[in-house]
């Protein structure tokens, strides 16, 4: 039986492909501090919250930390946040739910306005019951206080009904710690360990391998 009412979705590597833009906004902050790295390498901060990034380079300096996520806003707002593309199979995918009646629900770690311009952006906001995430001072940026703040502000407990969907063991971690079962897609920035390891309770190729669940 086809039992899943509310799906929520993670944002970077999931709905959209935004590794250009996130890994040259924390390149050009680290930049300001005299660190340089490779876009490659900085793949792997795509999920925490930026100051858990900044703090592997940085220490405990609250001050400079702040300072970074500063920079990075810098770039980002300037340009970074759409250096991103929408993968293929995802509008497609939320198109097929809305037309099912599914609640849909954006919950992810970066600031909620910038994720609300970027689903503008792509024309996919119109999918959207409610766009999640985190303030810009830094709060709320723990995926479990993101997928509850979401349910709260659409009226919705988190339940069997409710499942979330996401590539890093943040958002699969996050819908356990809430009782909630999760997808982990292998197109994003995680691995099927990372995601099988953090307990997810479906694992899929493809976006549009989500229908056969829902």
């Amino acid at each position: 039986m086809k039992k899943y009412e509310t799906i929520i979705f993670d944002l970077d590597g999931t709905i959209t492909e935004s590794d250009l833009g996130i890994t040259n906004s924390i390149r050009y902050s680290l930049k300001y501090f005299g660190i340089e790295k490779e876009r490659e390498s900085l793949k792997r901060h795509i999920g925490p919250a930026l100051s858990t990034t900044f703090r592997e380079y940085l220490g405990d300096d609250e001050e400079k930390i702040k300072l970074a996520i500063e920079k990075y806003r810098e770039y980002y707002v300037a340009g970074g946040m759409l250096e991103n593309v929408v993968y293929e199979g995802v509008e497609e995918t939320l198109k097929a739910l809305k037309e099912n009646a599914k609640k849909i629900i954006l919950a992810s770690s970066k600031p909620m306005v910038y994720c609300q311009k970027i689903l503008e952006h792509f024309d996919l906001d119109k999918y959207f019951d409610f766009i999640a995430g985190s303030n810009l001072d830094e709060t709320r940026t723990k995926k479990p206080e993101v997928i509850a703040f979401a349910l709260e502000k659409i009226g919705k407990k988190p339940d069997n009904s409710v499942l979330m969907v996401g590539d890093r063991q943040y958002d699969i971690l996050g819908a356990k710690q809430l009782g909630i079962d999760s997808v982990g897609v292998l197109y994003g920035y995680g691995d099927r360990e990372e995601l099988e390891t953090a307990g997810a309770t479906y694992i899929v190729e493809k976006i549009n391998d989500l229908l056969e669940i829902v």
